[in-house]
């Protein structure tokens, strides 16, 4: 590791929001901190633009700290007939693989087969999809008998087993990727401040000219003009759509169908494997995983239909129960509810298509960019793994509009990101228990700090709290705990044990209420298994 590493930028609070205040205007105001707003913010200021990014509670505590934990093409988007669907997302796999070494890593994955002809089938798919990744591939398709099946995922039941096919794709740290996007764009010149709310839309002559926005822990108030705002808010897009629409008398029509995703983690002794388990088709349909990810075992995941937009959706009886039962059907030892160390649930911000009803499984993972009657732009749909191209997209449809200038290419697709620096050679291993390596090149200065012998939880040090605090924009228990720290959605029981010691670190850091409670009652929420 080299030790030419640029020092971390501090994210001191005080000084974020006195630079809020100082700033009445700007080129480009980003409003969500999840994966595509984020993206939008590191590609504008490699622009040189001035970006300012206001996050309504902490990066990535929506959608994008509940995927799958997958940076992958979409295997099941291949029997839609969506080839340039996925042929994009390998090519953006290939991109989060080079520029954040230390949070993403290729995952190999076997689909095990129970009936002769689903070796040829599922066989032909995939070396297809290794042909739409092209030379990126991080690995080859491989036909495999039963016992080299059996080698490959310990803990698979073998009765009937007539062989599998392995593939690979790649996994990573969603909220730690986040959070590194956020720092990475920061180091480029863009504010960005979290807990800090959008209240509405500044219209100027019947068009978007700026925010209003308040800091959530003073409920100081803020104006920001901007030449061009940008909505990446994910599922809740449609509500600034609603503001944007209003001014001119028209109506918006939603353009986000919400799709619930539930995830189950377990221990690892269930499948003891570095390799991953994909079924493709499920008794009714959907796909299931069982991920090894940071020494636990995730089991998901499902696609409900979601009326509503709840910042913290809740995982329904009906799916945890389709999970297991669904598992227990594949694992020689079954896990049960008592066997659940966490269960949590994600909302997707799917493209609702017009007349859209019934399932959102068969919605395409497609993006797409809106100007408003106002002109505010609107980016929804996509994926993680697509966030660079979704925020290429963004910013060419801005120039387009006239809202800002042509001022320089995108520069995102060869860019490290925070930690990555001399990182060469360098591969996360995100199967193994959580350490130091998340930290990349920035290790030296994580081991600078007090409290680094002192363990609160196996992963997690005194130390890397103050890190949180000082250069991660950590506030609370749950930004620490969620998503520094990924131990509520490793092991809920344990977070909510370890978590008076947490607040008491981040309160030395920052003086401030660290929500210990409110963490409390979220961790009961991911302990308790419908």
């Amino acid at each position: 590791m080299s030790t030419n590493a640029a020092a971390p930028l501090p994210t001191d609070r005080p000084r974020l929001l006195a630079r809020l205040a100082d700033t009445p205007r700007c080129d480009v105001i980003v409003v969500g901190g999840g994966a595509t707003g984020l993206g939008v913010a590191l590609d504008a200021a490699l622009r040189g633009l001035s970006v300012v990014l206001l996050e309504s509670h902490d990066f990535a505590k929506g959608t994008s700290s509940r995927a799958t934990k997958l940076v992958h093409g979409g295997v099941r988007y291949l029997a839609q007939g969506r080839l340039g669907l996925v042929r994009q997302a390998l090519r953006e796999r290939a991109a989060v693989l080079r520029n954040a070494p230390h949070l993403a890593a290729p995952l190999p994955f076997v689909v095990p087969a129970y009936r002769y002809w689903e070796i040829p089938f599922y066989g032909a798919g995939l070396l297809l999809y290794d042909a739409l990744g092209g030379r990126h591939a991080p690995g080859a398709t491989r036909i495999m008998g039963p016992r080299a099946t059996a080698g490959s995922l310990p803990g698979l039941r073998q009765l009937h087993l007539r062989g599998g096919v392995r593939y690979w794709d790649a996994q990573f740290d969603d909220a730690r990727l986040a959070l590194a996007l956020a720092r990475s764009a920061a180091a480029e010149g863009a504010l960005l401040v979290n807990h800090c709310p959008v209240d509405g839309l500044i219209h100027e002559q019947g068009r978007v000219a700026g925010v209003r926005c308040h800091d959530a822990e003073t409920g100081v108030p803020f104006r920001l003009g901007a030449d061009c705002v940008i909505n990446a808010a994910g599922v809740w897009a449609d509500r600034f759509r609603t503001m944007d629409a209003g001014v001119s008398g028209s109506v918006a029509q939603p353009m986000v169908a919400a799709s619930r995703g539930v995830h189950v983690v377990v221990d690892r002794h269930f499948m003891p494997a570095d390799h991953a388990l994909l079924i493709p088709r499920t008794r009714d349909g959907r796909v299931l995983f069982a991920i090894p990810w940071l020494g636990k075992l995730i089991l998901g995941t499902t696609d409900t239909p979601s009326a509503d937009a709840p910042r913290e959706p809740r995982a329904g009886a009906d799916d945890v129960a389709f999970i297991l039962e669904e598992a227990a059907r594949y694992l020689r030892h079954a896990p049960t509810r008592a066997d659940v160390k966490s269960v949590w649930a994600g909302l997707r911000p799917l493209l609702r298509p017009a007349g859209q009803a019934g399932r959102t499984s068969a919605i395409s993972r497609e993006h797409a960019v809106e100007v408003g009657p106002g002109g505010l732009v609107t980016v929804a749909g996509g994926k993680w793994t697509t966030y660079r191209a979704m925020a290429q997209d963004v910013l060419a449809r801005c120039v387009q509009a006239g809202m800002l200038a042509d001022r320089a290419p995108c520069r995102t697709a060869r860019h490290p990101l925070v930690g990555a620096r001399d990182q060469e050679g360098v591969q996360a291993r995100l199967t193994q228990a959580p350490g130091t390596a998340a930290y990349g090149s920035e290790q030296r200065w994580l081991a600078a700090l007090p409290g680094g012998d002192a363990m609160l939880a196996p992963g997690l040090s005194e130390a890397m709290v103050r890190f949180a605090a000082r250069y991660e924009y950590a506030r609370t228990v749950e930004d620490m705990l969620a998503r520094r720290s990924r131990l509520l959605f490793l092991d809920a029981g344990l977070a909510a044990a370890v978590a008076p010691a947490v607040a008491r670190v981040l309160g030395e850091e920052t003086g401030a209420d660290t929500g210990l409670g409110d963490f409390l009652a979220l961790a009961a929420l991911y302990a308790h298994v419908p």
